[in-house]
């Protein structure tokens, strides 16, 4: 594997697990196994720029796993009970959320910078965009789906946490059981 890529795959775990400023770049070189010169060779801004290329890898997999689950489901409600049970079967085997858990890392958000802070923007736009394109689909008017999108996001990333922080999926099971309602068809 490409020591970028090792570095970056090591990194996401520990802001996941200890949060930006939990981690050091001492921390970080040791785990990934390699010299202070290799991690400043890939990453010469430190560990902020590192962060980002984290922030960008969570992107990509967490929009990835998205569109494939929303693809496999005709409506939106089924894709997104579909999605919670895969949090839920995370949670449940490992004790933590495994393909969405940004938020540990976007908790810091008020004191990390402007880049930082609008990486975590995008994926939180990228995000809402999936679920309104399916909501459209499903027959709610741009302007519900944009709102329903908002409470899907604003529900599902604040039952991860409650999740981590309980240290039980049941908050993702009452989301799952609430958004079943709110997830009806229109009209």
């Amino acid at each position: 594997m490409d020591t970028k890529l090792q570095i970056i795959d090591i990194s996401i775990p520990l802001f996941q697990q200890k949060g930006y400023k939990g981690v050091g770049v001492t921390e970080i070189i040791k785990a990934c196994n390699v010299s202070k010169g290799s991690f400043y060779h890939h990453f010469p801004d430190g560990k902020e720029e590192l962060l980002m290329a984290c922030l960008k890898s969570i992107d990509e997999t967490i929009t990835t796993h998205m569109k494939d689950i929303f693809k496999q489901y005709p409506s939106t409600q089924e894709a997104t009970l579909a999605m919670i049970d895969i949090l839920i079967s995370d949670f449940e085997k490992k004790s933590r959320i495994v393909v969405s858990t940004f938020t540990s890392i976007v908790s810091e958000i008020g004191s990390l910078s402007e880049p930082v802070r609008n990486s975590c923007s995008d994926l939180y736009q990228k995000m809402q965009k999936i679920y309104c394109t399916k909501l459209e689909a499903d027959g709610f008017s741009k302007e519900t789906a944009n709102s329903i999108a908002l409470m899907m996001i604003a529900s599902i990333e604040g039952a991860i946490m409650l999740c981590l922080t309980h240290k039980s999926s049941q908050p993702l099971k009452v989301i799952s059981h609430e958004l079943k309602k709110v997830l009806n068809y229109p009209g």
